[in-house]
């Protein structure tokens, strides 16, 4: 059945049979999957405050004047906006490289903390770096532990028992990010935007990210921000109950969605991770170092050609995903709660992807078994 009359059905169902359609390893239909750079039938453009973001603090962030951003919205959705790829040349492998060398590193969290001690996860990095440089492309290989990061959470830390933040698991959010995220919040009409929390999903060509809603911080009246680097994905977004059929979109390298308004509170999932549409190993958009001269302020770093490898090969079969959410309005703080721990435990790796999931799940699976 095609992805239009699926969506067409509705019913207690529609939103988990659209995640299996996409699913499937040999997709039948395409054609009912929004491209936003061939922007047509429910897509709009999205007017951006291009005065609130100057041309040298957007150049700061590794990001192209506001005033060139390609926005978009879709017909139905309003407060969503996704933005073509805006970064400037060789900016994305700036982020990159902070994904897989330095966001994993303490005092941050990440999955494998669950069942390895606390000093086999100290450098994930140093340890996967040649093991990741030397792979082939044989499935048998063992999997450095890189590759077998599936998150790492930043700023308040999620606590995925209890599905809640807390004052007493945070650590200090990244300075950079935190540049970034605020310049495009502040793009996007929300200017104070406080990067509080993030939470970084590692994608391989078999994971997928089940159906949920990001509801657990406390003010909802600031967006959420997804950056996107490596290959390809499906995303489908929904709308506030689960019987509504989801909207399919391609994100690509690059490219930011924001999720504001009515839009923030959605059902949202991405069952698939796809090999990049130009046919290429990575993404052209990727192939270009930096510039030899960053502005003055700049919070992007030049990565060495040695670094850059590890990443460019990583990448070759995996998508990361940055989400970025102001956790408390200004002035508010954490409700006191009774008997509960600040440092939660995230779900274990049990290896079925979470498409029935309605709690808060954020946590990108690797299971192919539908």
């Amino acid at each position: 059945m095609a992805a239009a009359a699926l969506r067409r059905e509705g019913g207690e169902d529609a939103f988990r049979r659209l995640f299996r359609f996409y699913r499937q390893r040999d997709v039948p239909d395409w054609r009912a999957v929004v491209d936003f750079s061939a922007p047509g039938g429910q897509v709009v453009r999205s007017q951006l405050s291009i005065s609130s973001v100057s041309d040298q603090d957007a150049y700061r962030a590794g990001l192209q004047p506001v005033s060139q951003w390609k926005a978009y919205g879709l017909k139905g959705y309003p407060g969503f906006i996704f933005i073509l790829n805006p970064f400037l040349p060789g900016c994305q492998r700036h982020w990159v490289k902070q994904c897989l060398k330095l966001y994993p590193q303490k005092p941050n969290v990440c999955n494998l903390d669950l069942h390895m001690a606390p000093e086999k996860t100290i450098d994930l990095w140093g340890q996967s770096k040649e093991q990741l440089r030397k792979k082939g492309s044989s499935k048998w290989e063992p999997r450095s532990l890189l590759e077998k990061l599936r998150w790492v959470t930043l700023g308040y830390h999620y606590n995925w028992d209890t599905k809640k933040y807390s004052a007493n698991h945070h650590t200090p959010f990244p300075s950079d990010l935190a540049y970034l995220s605020e310049q495009v919040a502040a793009a996007c009409g929300f200017r104070g935007f406080q990067a509080q929390a993030g939470i970084l999903n590692y994608y391989h060509f078999d994971s997928s990210l089940g159906i949920h809603v990001d509801e657990s911080e406390l003010d909802h009246s600031r967006p959420l921000l997804s950056f996107s680097f490596g290959q390809s994905s499906i995303f489908l977004l929904g709308g506030l109950k689960r019987e509504e059929a989801p909207t399919a979109m391609f994100m690509h390298s690059g490219d930011i969605m924001v999720m504001s308004g009515f839009s923030r509170l959605l059902y949202h999932a991405v069952p698939r991770v796809l090999p990049n549409p130009e046919g290429t190993t990575l993404p052209s958009c990727l192939d270009q170092g930096l510039s030899s001269d960053l502005p003055v302020g700049s919070v992007i770093e030049h990565s060495s050609d040695e670094d850059w490898q590890v990443c460019a090969k990583y990448l070759q079969s995996s998508r990361i995903n940055m989400t970025i959410r102001q956790v408390l309005a200004e002035g508010q703080k954490f409700p006191e709660e009774s008997g509960t721990k600040g440092k939660g435990q995230a779900p274990s790796e049990d290896g079925h992807h979470q498409e029935n999931s309605r709690t808060k799940r954020h946590k990108p699976n690797t299971n192919t078994d539908s």
